[in-house]
């Protein structure tokens, strides 16, 4: 089947954020086909390039965040400048933000100002706790939201200081959510012509994803509350981490199913019938027991891979614990293309994190790497009708500016 245009094909989005929740947003739109354009700030531009992992002075993260896009760095604070942003809100269709709310009122681009001059523009902004509420006008990140969600308060071992995520889940799971947002509007809009706020709270967004404990809390009349636990989960025996001799590898068996292969495997049918682990409810009750047994089965075989290769044949659900450079190297990651490399004009070659995406008929890769800073300033200053004579003064006045990279 010959591949076909990608779904946003023909919407443009302005993403004017930083950092990790509304540039995330941003690049699942451009790898889905819309126009994305990058605005930032002269001279730093968005915060995110100033976060490492660094190389020859790009941000490795900024380039992840920002494939895809075009690059627009623009002195809002000039008339000039701001005129042409809102020359570009007029041809937009989204427009992206993640400031504290009530920052851009204050530039006149916020979502009532903006949707006055474009009714069908969908905006939406990302805030730590939205734009109602007590907690309104506080800063956060995502880090804020997933201590005040509840979640870190989860993990970690019984009387310790819970550890950090070492992964963005607040940001990338309200970026998410503005990705559905966002194509949800856009279809509403066929409809009835006009645009909407989208109002994005990490916190909500964290709150959300509870599968269990706030029904829990709720169903127990708030006496059930979620415990700090290690490395198992003792609500569903056996599912949690083990040792092996040479690594760590995960076993989830915590159905009677699978339980009872991995009963036979490590101690035959004698523990498969042992009463104390024939339901969930009574693997539960022998928490301790269960766990002890299966740690001192993993720790006795050869190797972290002998453990894995007789979990699979016995039929078992595992999974090696993998370092990132396993996970590079996994035949998997590259059989669905979770991989990408680009051509950046200081860097060369980069390889970067894939998006999931997988349609039947396009292809949702982006092989345009993050703009650098003002990279397509004149391009897109041109576009607008904005005269070459007026461009040239608004470089020379600093209202449009580039990096010393950018070919002009």
């Amino acid at each position: 089947m010959p591949l076909q245009d990608l779904p946003l094909k023909g919407i443009r989005v302005i993403d004017y954020s930083h950092f990790l929740a509304g540039p995330f947003m941003g690049r699942c739109l451009a790898a889905m086909g819309a126009e994305v354009i990058k605005v930032e700030r002269p001279k730093q531009g968005d915060a995110g390039r100033a976060h490492g992992y660094f190389k020859d002075g790009q941000s490795g993260y900024f380039l992840q965040q920002n494939m895809g896009k075009q690059g627009l760095c623009i002195d809002l604070r000039d008339k000039r400048g701001l005129d042409m942003m809102m020359k570009l809100v007029d041809t937009a269709d989204v427009f992206i933000e993640n400031y504290r709310p009530g920052a851009l009122d204050r530039l006149g681009l916020g979502y009532k100002a903006l949707a006055a001059r474009n009714p069908e523009l969908i905006y939406c902004s990302v805030s730590a706790y939205g734009h109602t509420g007590p907690y309104a006008d506080r800063p956060g990140f995502g880090l804020i939201a997933e201590a005040m969600s509840g979640a870190l308060a989860q993990l970690g071992s019984p009387g310790e200081a819970p550890p950090l995520l070492r992964m963005p889940l607040a940001d990338m799971y309200t970026g998410i959510h503005g990705v559905a947002a966002i194509n949800a509007a856009l279809v509403g809009r066929v409809s009835s012509g006009r645009g909407k706020h989208i109002d994005l709270a990490l916190y909500d967004c964290m709150v959300s994803m509870h599968d269990y404990a706030v029904q829990r809390y709720f169903l127990s009349g708030g006496t059930d509350l979620p415990k700090q636990t290690g490395s198992g989960q003792p609500d569903s025996t056996v599912y949690g981490v083990f040792p092996a001799k040479d690594g760590n590898l995960v076993i989830a068996a915590q159905v009677d199913d699978a339980w009872r292969r991995l009963a036979m495997l490590i101690g035959g049918s004698s523990l498969a019938s042992d009463e104390r682990f024939t339901t969930p409810s009574a693997r539960n009750a022998h928490y301790a027991e269960a766990m002890d047994i299966v740690r001192n089965w993993t720790l006795s075989q050869p190797s972290r891979d002998a453990c894995l290769a007789a979990l699979e044949e016995a039929g078992v659900p595992s999974a090696p614990v993998q370092t990132i450079e396993e996970v590079v190297k996994d035949p998997q990651i590259h059989a669905r293309g979770m991989l990408v490399e680009q051509q950046h004009p200081v860097l060369g070659k980069v390889t970067l994190p894939n998006l999931p995406f997988r349609f039947s008929d396009c292809d949702t890769t982006v092989r345009t790497p993050a703009p650098l800073l003002g990279q397509d300033n004149r391009r897109i200053a041109a576009s607008l009708g904005l005269s070459a004579e007026l461009v040239e003064v608004m470089v020379r006045d600093g209202v449009l500016y580039n990096e010393a990279a950018v070919q002009e």
